[in-house]
């Protein structure tokens, strides 16, 4: 059996990137999956690819802003109707606005901790009423190692990513005795575009800076979303899991 077979998953940000990676393992895993995404084009673009692979009633693309509380609410609301629970949510919106304290404007510190923070208890308030009258669930928030240790230039980025952390701990212990699971994973570097972008010398330098010696791929964050929101993680709850190649030793 696989592992998440008869499990309603949510993903948000989940139309590109590592998203789109935690999608489509939990669709490989069995789940269904609605994803969460503001980009219309993109989440419709990406629905149809992974439709032709797992079938079209495996996964459904709502438009939300994940800032939005009536917007999720109602997605989250319509999803319980549909399918009668919501059994993992991932949390893995997000947005960077880069830039040194001194020239970064509240308008960008505001939008990146809107998304990144407050659209995850946004998120996670309105799962948790569904999981409690189940009595179970998994909330899983995608962090960062840089929400661990920090990064010049990205104070309001860091900031979200440490606050999801404090999140976590705090709704773990709020919810576990309802046998509702919540864990965060703190990724290093990544191969996604963003850093495909950069110059050859820039990453051989950050490459340098990993024990590990090279980046993660979107495989090894969703490899261990799946594990979190498996059966294998069942005593499992108010955890950070790193996966950074070494970064946070």
């Amino acid at each position: 059996m696989k592992k998440l077979e008869n499990k309603v998953c949510i993903v948000t940000g989940g139309a590109a990137g590592i998203g789109k990676k935690i999608t489509e393992s939990m669709l490989y895993e069995g789940a269904t999956v609605c994803i969460f995404d503001i980009n219309e084009e993109r989440g419709a673009e990406t629905t149809g690819e992974l439709s032709k692979k797992y079938g079209k009633e495996k996964i459904v693309f709502f438009e939300v802003n994940v800032a939005d509380e009536e917007q999720t609410a109602e997605a989250m609301e319509s999803i319980a109707e549909k399918y009668g629970s919501i059994d993992v949510l991932v949390n893995n919106a997000g947005i960077t606005l880069d830039n040194l304290i001194i020239r970064m404007s509240l308008d960008d510190w505001k939008k990146v901790l809107d998304i990144n923070l407050t659209g995850a208890f946004i998120c996670s308030k309105q799962a948790v009423k569904h999981m409690l009258k189940k009595r179970a669930g998994r909330i899983i928030n995608i962090s960062s190692i840089v929400g661990v240790r920090g990064n010049a230039g990205q104070c309001n980025y860091s900031a979200s990513k440490a606050g999801l952390i404090g999140l976590t701990k705090s709704l773990a212990r709020e919810v576990s005795s309802r046998n509702i699971n919540v864990n965060a994973i703190a990724p290093g570097y990544i191969e996604t575009e963003m850093t495909a972008k950069l110059d050859e010398k820039i990453k051989e330098k950050l490459v340098s800076s990993i024990p590990s010696g090279k980046l993660g791929l979107p495989g090894d964050v969703a490899s261990a979303v799946v594990f979190l929101a498996g059966p294998e993680a069942e005593y499992i709850t108010g955890t950070v899991l790193s996966i950074d190649g070494g970064m946070g030793i």
